[in-house]
């Protein structure tokens, strides 16, 4: 890879011209150059660096000659490409962020590319996988759940982004809930909160939890048995786009029997 390094020097391409290239940080990028071997790049990454190399494998890139005519070649095909990749960078974001104001466009940008650049980096142990997936999940619950926005609000102050006293939520609320986090963190932090100590709170924890997910299992078998029912006394074997008003109305009747049973 030291020869891959040097022929990148003298064709003056830095780390940063690199990475836009590539579609990538410029830390994957210098990730990359440690690999001892370009065939372990990731594949599409690979084949870009070859096509502006203009070699076919990476065995050829030891018998390049660097000279004039070479790097006006190479200048070119990067010149070309960067071309291709931002007006492909651009319709993808036409899509992606049709009916976004800026602010909001370039907010989601942001995210998609920092979650995009952690989750390459997690070939290994998934550790940042499992991450974006409980963030995912976060995000789904974050409307039938305000205090999770106050959360995300305690973390921006925490980590200096934002000022202490920037209240954006219900102000009371959030002052309320930011200093039970921040009490719960201290004792967290200074480690006055051992395992012992609050194993019975978490057995809690976990019953509550468990005792939701069986109320939920229960519901989802009711409503499996009023649906079956709706379809026998319908005369159908499955919910379809022409018979699903019906089989809905027809649900919300056995529901409602039900109640005044």
């Amino acid at each position: 890879m030291q020869m891959l390094n040097d022929i990148l020097h003298e064709l003056g391409i830095s780390k940063v011209k690199l990475a836009k290239f590539l579609g990538v940080s410029r830390q994957m990028v210098y990730n990359y150059l440690e690999l001892d071997d370009i065939n372990k790049w990731p594949k599409d990454k690979k084949v870009l660096l070859l096509n502006l190399l203009g070699v076919k494998s990476a065995e050829e890139i030891n018998d390049l000659k660097i000279d004039t005519d070479y790097i006006m070649n190479v200048e070119a095909r990067l010149n070309s490409l960067c071309d291709m990749n931002h007006q492909a960078d651009q319709n993808e974001r036409n899509n992606i962020y049709h009916g976004l104001g800026k602010k909001q466009a370039e907010l989601m940008h942001n995210i998609v590319d920092l979650m995009k650049e952690n989750l390459e980096e997690d070939d290994k142990n998934l550790e940042n996988y499992y991450t974006y997936q409980y963030l995912y999940h976060f995000m789904q619950a974050m409307e039938s759940s305000k205090e999770l926005k106050y959360i995300l609000g305690y973390i921006s102050k925490s980590m200096g982004f934002v000022k202490p006293l920037e209240f954006v939520f219900d102000e009371e609320e959030q002052f309320v809930f930011e200093s039970i986090m921040f009490s719960a963190m201290t004792l967290y932090n200074n480690g006055g909160a051992s395992k012992s100590k609050v194993a019975e709170s978490h057995r809690r924890f976990v019953n509550q939890i468990e005792h939701r997910m069986e109320e939920k299992l229960s519901r989802t078998l009711e409503l499996n048995t009023i649906k079956v029912q709706a379809l026998k006394e319908l005369g159908y074997t499955e919910i379809n786009e022409k018979n699903a008003s019906e089989v809905f109305e027809k649900i919300a009747e056995i529901q409602s029997r039900k109640v005044c049973d």
